[in-house]
């Protein structure tokens, strides 16, 4: 994997709400043992079959992670935010597991590496760290439930529509092909292809190549809230 590196100071622990009341000689211990890396977009952060060496707390950038069948479909999993850890990651250290699904960097990512000794040492000795690990874990937990749901029952078109309104620009623009919104949806291509062009054909949106254009949010908006409602 392509990445720089530097070294740090307790700066960036003011990101993550959770350290905050670390401890001094905790807190220094944490600083001391890790460092700040830098990936550009593209970069493959780590793979199945990898070994999780390292924990990833992102202050720039986004990393998406996604799992792939044996028949090679590529499913959506959750993204990670700046200010946020890789759920993935923190359960394969905890549990000494490789990975079992990809992390690609969507944009270039600074981030702090934690390494699985400072890691180890920090969960043992700290209360306050382990419960910024394990709130972390159990949040995206609670995420992940909540995409398995709308896979199982939710339909389409709002889950299109929500994932639209989620992924658009500030300009209303979502830069992506109709195959990456498959991959972001667990579907295929073609039912992508079917459910947007219904979309445009109601004035919600505008396609041209490699980007679609929100033109009417409120009825994609009044789409997903009519599902939840119902």
């Amino acid at each position: 994997m392509q990445e720089t590196t530097e070294k740090t100071d307790a700066g960036w622990i003011d990101h993550f709400a959770g350290l905050s009341a670390l401890p001094d000689d905790i807190r220094a211990d944490l600083v001391k043992g890790s460092q700040i890396i830098s990936v550009p977009a593209g970069t493959q952060v780590f793979e199945p079959g990898q070994s999780a060496d390292r924990l990833l707390l992102l202050l720039q950038g986004t990393v998406r992670v996604q799992q792939r069948s044996d028949t090679g479909r590529e499913v959506f999993l959750f993204r990670v935010h700046a200010g946020e850890s890789c759920v993935l990651t923190t359960a394969c250290m905890l549990a000494f597991e490789d990975y079992s699904a990809d992390g690609i960097a969507e944009t270039d990512v600074t981030a702090v590496a934690i390494p699985r000794a400072t890691f180890d040492d920090l969960v043992a000795r700290s209360a306050v760290f382990r419960e910024f690990v394990f709130t972390a874990y159990s949040r995206r937990i609670t995420d992940l439930f909540t995409l398995i749901d709308d896979i199982v029952f939710q339909r389409m078109d709002v889950r299109l529509a929500s994932r639209l309104l989620e992924l658009a620009g500030p300009d209303g623009v979502v830069h992506a092909t109709h195959a990456v919104l498959g991959t972001e949806l667990g579907t295929a291509r073609e039912v992508i292809s079917r459910t947007l062009s219904e979309f445009q054909r109601r004035g919600w949106v505008q396609q041209s190549r490699g980007e679609v254009r929100i033109v009417g949010r409120a009825g994609l908006e009044q789409l997903v809230r009519s599902a939840g409602e119902g």
